[in-house]
């Protein structure tokens, strides 16, 4: 019986071992990266100690794009063809993420972002501009309109971060912040997790392609990026919003009415809270509805965007 049982033990660990050797995800290096996931337009600027991805598309006045967590500039595509033809379109990976991937000392604070992305746009010597950011990119965007009142005339929030959480956390940041999961996680990410975290931002599973789970769980495979997932979730302060209020441009509020990860009640405060705003829901869309429907909601912040001064 003794034998049977450590027969059995044996045959156990050696099967989880294979599997583990089996799911191991080492780092993809970013050379390889870059041959499949930049875009025609696609430069980089060495900024802060950073190599940036970012691309400008079209003329016109300049309108800054600014993704979410976990996402890349690709999430502008649909939206880029068609503003490019009506402003000067910027987007950028965000340093923690994608091609940008991250940086030394895991200082992703609302102020380091607002740093950077100063410094960023003043290489491109865009002095004034719109901003439209989803999710973390929200509230990154938000916060440098209040920071730089004179620069930003016009701001769209989609499904935007600010307000604290009030639903479960989804399960990739659960992850994040569970000590021995993390580390799990570092080496044997699935691409079965990205694709589960996809159908939890998506209201319509369909519209998710293998080829965009393929370039999700690439990026996040990118040297480094999983450290600074981990390290951006670990240390998430709480965002500055009892100053949302003092948001002084004209602002669109944009939402998925199927957002599992912020609660369209959220683009109910950001309207109370930002004087003169307006809002737009879209009832079958989950978290990223300029991806979900990229042609209703481009339609609607391009009426926005034509009506604004600058």
């Amino acid at each position: 019986m003794k034998k049977t049982v450590k027969i059995l033990l044996s045959v156990l660990l050696l099967t989880t071992a294979v599997l583990l050797a089996l799911n191991y995800r080492a780092d993809i290096p970013i050379e390889k990266l870059k041959k499949k996931y930049t875009l025609p337009a696609s430069k980089f600027m060495k900024l802060r100690g950073m190599n940036v991805h970012y691309a400008v598309e079209g003329r016109g006045f300049p309108l800054v794009l600014i993704h979410g967590t976990s996402s890349s500039l690709h999430t502008w595509n649909e939206w880029t063809d068609t503003l490019k033809k009506h402003y000067k379109i910027i987007r950028l990976d965000l340093p923690a993420y994608a091609l940008t991937g991250p940086k030394k000392n895991h200082d992703y604070s609302e102020k380091w972002y607002d740093e950077f992305l100063s410094d960023f746009l003043t290489r491109l010597k865009i002095t004034s501009c719109f901003m439209a950011g989803n999710s973390r990119g929200g509230a990154i965007a938000w916060y440098f309109a209040l920071q730089h009142p004179n620069q930003v005339k016009g701001l769209i929030l989609i499904d935007s971060a600010g307000y604290p959480y009030n639903l479960p956390r989804p399960l990739v940041f659960r992850i994040a912040v569970t000590p021995g999961l993390n580390s799990f996680f570092k080496n044997f990410t699935s691409r079965y997790l990205v694709e589960k975290s996809l159908m939890e931002v998506y209201g319509d599973d369909s519209k998710i392609t293998p080829e965009l789970i393929d370039r999700h769980y690439a990026l996040t495979l990118r040297e480094g990026n999983r450290d600074a997932f981990i390290a951006r979730t670990v240390d998430q302060k709480p965002y500055s919003e009892k100053r949302i209020s003092e948001i002084k441009c004209p602002t669109l509020i944009m939402w998925g009415g199927k957002d599992p990860w912020i609660a369209p009640e959220k683009a109910e405060r950001f309207k109370k809270d930002i004087a003169g705003s307006k809002i737009i829901i879209y009832p079958g869309a989950g978290h990223v509805p300029m991806e979900e429907l990229p042609e209703p909601t481009v339609r609607d912040a391009l009426a926005f965007l034509k009506n604004l001064k600058h």
